[in-house]
C-alpha cells in the first residue's frame, strides 16, 4: 500500500513537470494540433464535439489575464483536449495525421473572457488516471505552451495527498469546483494568469 501511494505521488508530480517539458521540447517537424483550426474561425466561445449527447455537461468560463493578474489578455488562444467518458482518448486520423477527437479552441477578445462547453472526462482507476482536461496556450507571436491540467474537485481519485501536492507545487485554482445551473448542467469559473515572458521561456 505504501508503494502504491508513492507511485501515485510520483504520477502527480509528473503531471506538474509535464507542462514545463512541453515548453522546452518543441519538435518543429510536428505541428501542434492547436494549429489545425484557422485563427480566423476562432471566437471566445466553443463547444466540444458531441456535447449535446453527453450526460455530465459542463460550462467552463473565465478570464485570461496577462502576467500581472489584472490586465485582460487579448487574442490569446486556449486549446483543450480530453478523454471521453470512459477515460479513453478517441484518436482519429485526417490527412495522415492523428488527432484527439475531443478538443476545442477559443480565442479571447479585448476583455480576455472565454467560455468552453464540454463534459467531465472519465478516469481510469487501474492506472490512477485523474479526470483531466489538457490545456495549451498560444499568445500572439509566441510559441504555444502547455499549462497545468484542469482537474475536478469531485474526482474520486483526487486524494488529500494529491491536493497537498497541488497546493505545494501548482495553482490550486486548477481544481474546478462545479456549480449546478438552472438547466441541470454544471458550470465552473476558472481564470488563467499567463506566465511572464521569462517563466514561459523556461
Amino acid at each position: 500500500m505504501k508503494n502504491l501511494g508513492s507511485l501515485f505521488s510520483l504520477m502527480i508530480l509528473i503531471s506538474f513537470i509535464n507542462p514545463l517539458l512541453a515548453q522546452q521540447n518543441t519538435d518543429t517537424s510536428q505541428r501542434h494540433p492547436i494549429y489545425d483550426l484557422s485563427e480566423a474561425n476562432m471566437v471566445n466561445v466553443d463547444t466540444i464535439p458531441n456535447y449535446g449527447s453527453k450526460q455530465d455537461q459542463i460550462k467552463i468560463t473565465g478570464t485570461i489575464y496577462l502576467s500581472d493578474g489584472v490586465t485582460p489578455a487579448n487574442n490569446v488562444i486556449l486549446y483543450i483536449e480530453q478523454a471521453d467518458e470512459d477515460g479513453s482518448f478517441d484518436l482519429r486520423k485526417s490527412d495522415e495525421k492523428r488527432y484527439n477527437y475531443y478538443r476545442s479552441w477559443v480565442k479571447t477578445n479585448a476583455d480576455g473572457k472565454y467560455t468552453l462547453y464540454t463534459f467531465i472526462p472519465g478516469y481510469d482507476r487501474t492506472y490512477n488516471q485523474l479526470q483531466e482536461i489538457f490545456p495549451v496556450i498560444k499568445e500572439p507571436s509566441q510559441q504555444e505552451y502547455a499549462i497545468a491540467t484542469f482537474l475536478f474537485d469531485d474526482d474520486p481519485l483526487l486524494s488529500r495527498r494529491c491536493r497537498r501536492q497541488i497546493a505545494k507545487h501548482s495553482d490550486p485554482s486548477r481544481i474546478l469546483k462545479l456549480k449546478k445551473q438552472e438547466d441541470g448542467s454544471m458550470m465552473a469559473q476558472h481564470n488563467i494568469i499567463l506566465p511572464s515572458a521569462n517563466e514561459a521561456a523556461k
